[in-house]
């Protein structure tokens, strides 16, 4: 009689079967999942403090990573630091923690342990102190052709400190601006800020926030209907399209793009809209994966000659005059689909 040895089939269930989402999230991050402190995010090179555990309603552990925006449970985690794809991961979680045989011979620094499984939890929270507006705050903003009164519209404050869970994690100087979006209250009555260090620049956080992947920037200020809705990548660039007349919204994050829900419901409401990312590699390469996903929607990269990476940047090397004149011969160029 021939014997068949039955290999179990490597799935989500398999691994849960033996061990819990908690003891996974530990094992590759080597963080305490039950704690409420920040922690370094262990994705990237992290200087700041700005990621979190939280479990959402349906039980699944997240890691949210304040800087990028990225909510990742512990299956995401393993495939971000594997760089693999997501049965691939499995099958590493499953050898990792002596539910398959490994093919590898691989002494591991230390052994996978088991964690005590975490209650529902709220992500991290975002309190802020506002002050009022400095001078050289105010002219800041109107290099890019904001002012005051778009900041009210907008929401936009200027903060002298920042506290996440409670603790001091940001003050302003007088070098160093920090500005928040608010943006309402969630359903638990939380905040919701979007952060801006714009100073930031070469090192360092430009944004942390606690907005969901659905939140889109600029959104409550459009009006009902319009010929023209541009989807850009910031929230300055929304309030600067609005100095000239342009309605404008942007995702929360960099990584993400509006739902094929929310754009048919913009499509119901504009006659036409117009994807304006920056003119760099990453700009180009979110771009062209919005091309392919929404071939039907207008295109348009502000052209190289001007040096601008995106639209702010461009009220800013040009001046309000230069740029309005050349917003009006785009609109009479440009042919819309």
């Amino acid at each position: 009689m021939e014997f068949i040895s039955l290999k179990p089939k490597i799935t989500k269930d398999f691994i849960l079967s033996s061990t819990n989402q908690e003891s996974i999230m530990h094992y590759y991050t080597g963080l305490d999942v039950s704690s409420k402190k920040l922690a370094l995010s262990p994705l990237r090179n992290d200087h700041k403090v700005t990621c979190s555990f939280y479990k959402s309603k349906n039980g699944t552990l997240y890691l949210h990573d304040f800087a990028t925006n990225e909510h990742l449970d512990c299956w995401n985690v393993v495939m971000r630091i594997n760089n693999c794809s997501y049965f691939d991961a499995l099958k590493i979680i499953a050898q990792d923690f002596g539910l398959i045989e490994s093919s590898e011979t691989v002494i591991k620094s230390s052994k996978p342990i088991l964690i005590e499984s975490i209650k529902e939890s709220e992500t991290c929270k975002i309190q802020v102190q506002i002050k009022e507006y400095s001078g050289e705050e105010i002219n800041w903003w109107k290099q890019f052709g904001i002012d005051k009164k778009l900041l009210k519209k907008y929401h936009v404050f200027s903060l002298q400190h920042v506290f996440l869970n409670g603790e001091l994690k940001f003050s302003s100087s007088s070098n160093t601006f920090i500005f928040g979006y608010y943006f309402g209250k969630d359903k638990n009555s939380n905040e919701l800020w979007k952060i801006y260090f714009p100073f930031n620049k070469e090192h360092g956080i430009r944004f942390i926030n606690n907005l969901s992947n659905k939140k889109l920037q600029g959104y409550k200020q459009l009006p009902e209907t319009g010929d023209l809705l541009i989807i850009t990548k910031s929230m300055k660039d929304c309030i600067a399209l609005k100095a000239f007349g342009l309605n404008a919204i942007a995702p929360s994050s960099e990584s993400t793009f509006c739902s094929e829900k929310q754009i048919e419901e913009f499509k119901s409401r504009f006659k036409h809209i117009l994807i304006i990312y920056d003119q760099d590699k990453a700009g180009k390469y979110n771009m062209a994966k919005i091309r392919k996903q929404f071939p039907d929607l207008n295109y348009f990269v502000i052209p190289k000659e001007y040096k601008s990476k995106d639209f702010s940047d461009l009220v800013m090397n040009y001046g309000i005059d230069k740029v309005r004149e050349l917003i009006k011969e785009f609109m009479s160029n440009y042919k819309f689909k």
